[in-house]
């Protein structure tokens, strides 16, 4: 799976970490940065990420900031992305089956390395459940994006 990722500075450890982890597992990594441990803005690394898999470069994303909050909101302004903040393996699970969330968001102050990585094993490997009354819900939400 090709995996767009981005972060700031309060996500910058996380991110490595994750990104070695997709990197073990066989996933194509495109890191949108940030690489350096200097105050920068969140939303210049969320919403290149995001574009990436609005535009279909990348399957999924996964953006990291210190809570994940306002990574997930710029990415989340970004037409077609759904992007989820998860800080425990449920949340995951279900935002895949009933959101079909295309984009996942961590706090790297929040959730520790373990944790993290079960996260994102869950998110990407849950399958959309493809019910109607989800599709339906979803299909709100794209319509909505429309008169933005």
């Amino acid at each position: 799976m090709k995996i767009a990722l981005g972060c700031d500075h309060g996500g910058l450890a996380l991110k490595e970490q994750v990104k070695k982890y997709l990197e073990s597992r066989g996933d194509e990594v495109l890191d949108f940065g940030t690489d350096t441990y200097d105050s920068c803005d969140y939303p210049d690394f969320g919403i290149a990420a995001a574009k990436a898999v609005a535009n279909g470069s990348c399957e999924r994303g996964i953006v990291i900031c210190t809570t994940g909050i306002g990574i997930s909101i710029a990415a989340n302004k970004v037409r077609g992305i759904r992007c989820a903040l998860c800080s425990e393996p449920l949340s995951a699970k279900m935002t895949r089956l009933h959101n079909d969330a295309n984009m996942l968001a961590l706090g790297g102050a929040v959730v520790g390395v373990n944790l993290a990585l079960e996260i994102v094993r869950v998110f990407l490997e849950t399958p959309f459940s493809q019910e109607e009354k989800h599709m339906r819900r979803i299909g709100k939400i794209t319509d909505a994006e429309q008169l933005l």
